[in-house]
């Protein structure tokens, strides 16, 4: 039987793709096993990569900010992102790196069940939504934020949610009500 044990040894040990050569901690995932809502951003970044802890730097910290608006805390969900190691110079991942990592992903999903999974940003919206067969509704993030999609899956139904990632903010801090506004739809799902 999995477990997210398992998981977290099996990328610690994986090596299907360069990435592994140079990080210095992959990055798991972070939060409650029993999360009924999961956030999933893209690729951990420096901090992260220093830590093993995902969103611990500025846009972590932007990411703590808009839980508290949403209600949330970081200890009630689960943290995690579609490439566990850093990509160099925080690079966008590439897609064969998509396609070697998201193993692990779909077994935190498959483990953890959640009911709602808050897509950060591009990458992970667009891989979230194929997973789910929701091709035809992928957009940029500018298009789609804040948009509310259900699904069918194994085991229940879920709602996948396609936000900003939170370092927008650190890029354009007028940014930030507009975060603030689409988190708060979680609140009421």
């Amino acid at each position: 039987m999995d477990s997210l044990e398992n998981i977290n040894k099996d990328v610690i040990n994986c090596e299907k793709c360069d990435l592994y050569k140079e990080r210095m901690n992959p990055v798991l995932g972070a939060g409650s096993s029993k999360a009924k809502i999961m956030f999933v951003g893209e690729a951990p970044g420096v901090s992260e990569d220093r830590s093993g802890v995902p969103f611990c730097g500025k846009a972590g910290g932007i990411l703590d900010e808009l839980l508290g608006k949403a209600d949330l805390r970081r200890e009630d969900v689960y943290i995690t992102n579609i490439l566990k190691c850093r990509p160099p110079e925080n690079r966008n991942p590439r897609e064969y790196e998509i396609n070697m990592c998201t193993s692990y992903l779909n077994r935190q999903i498959e483990l953890i069940k959640p009911r709602v999974i808050c897509c950060l940003g591009n990458f992970a919206t667009a891989y979230i939504m194929k997973k789910f067969d929701l091709k035809d509704e992928i957009q940029g993030i500018s298009k789609i934020h804040a948009k509310v999609f259900s699904v069918r899956s194994l085991f229940d139904s879920i709602k996948i949610v396609a936000l900003y990632h939170p370092a927008v903010v650190t890029y354009n801090i007028n940014m930030k009500p507009v975060l603030e506004k689409d988190f708060s739809i979680l609140r009421n799902i």
